[in-house]
C-alpha cells in the first residue's frame, strides 16, 4: 500500500471517528470565555423624539428617491403614540412600538409604523429604527398593510 493510500485511510477513519463521536455540551470554559451574553438597558428614545423623526424622514426620502424615482417626502408627523415596549421575553432585544400619522409632501396622510430598538443602528453601537409607511411600502417589504412592522 503507498503512502497517499494510508494517509487517504488515516484521514477518512480519523473523520469518521470524529463524526460518530459522543456530542457533549461545552464546557464551563467554553461557556464563558468572552462570551458574556447580551446587555440590554432597555433604554431607548420616546416614540416623538425628534432624533426618530429625522432617521424616519431621511431614508423614507432616499428611498424614494433612489428606488422609485419619486420626490415624496414626509414634512410631519402627527398623533403619535406608543403601542408597545418590551413585549416579548425580558432577554430579547429592547423595542419601543409606535404608530402615528405621516404628512407626505404630496398632502395626502398616510398611517405610519416604527419599531425603534436597543443596539440594531449602525454596528450595533446606537438604536435603530424600522418603519413602514401604509401606501407606500412598494416593495411589499411588510406587507399586507405594514403588517409586519407591527409587534
Amino acid at each position: 500500500m503507498s503512502v497517499r493510500r494510508v494517509g487517504v485511510a488515516a484521514i477518512l477513519l480519523l473523520g469518521a471517528a470524529l463524526v460518530s463521536g459522543e456530542v457533549r455540551a461545552a464546557n464551563w470554559f467554553e461557556l464563558n470565555f468572552w462570551l458574556p451574553g447580551p446587555r440590554y438597558d432597555g433604554v431607548l428614545p420616546s416614540c416623538d423624539a425628534p432624533v426618530v423623526f429625522e432617521k424616519i424622514i431621511a431614508r423614507f426620502a432616499e428611498k424614494e428617491n433612489l428606488y422609485w424615482n419619486s420626490h415624496l417626502a414626509i414634512v410631519a408627523f402627527d398623533d403619535v403614540r406608543e403601542n408597545n415596549f418590551r413585549p416579548w421575553a425580558a432577554d430579547t432585544i429592547p423595542r419601543r412600538w409606535c404608530s402615528g400619522i405621516a404628512h407626505v409632501s404630496d398632502g395626502r396622510k398616510h398611517p405610519v409604523y416604527y419599531s425603534i430598538g436597543e443596539d440594531t443602528g449602525m454596528i450595533g453601537q446606537t438604536f435603530g429604527v424600522e418603519w413602514c409607511v401604509v401606501g407606500l411600502d412598494r416593495n411589499w417589504a411588510y406587507s399586507p398593510a405594514c403588517k409586519m412592522a407591527r409587534p
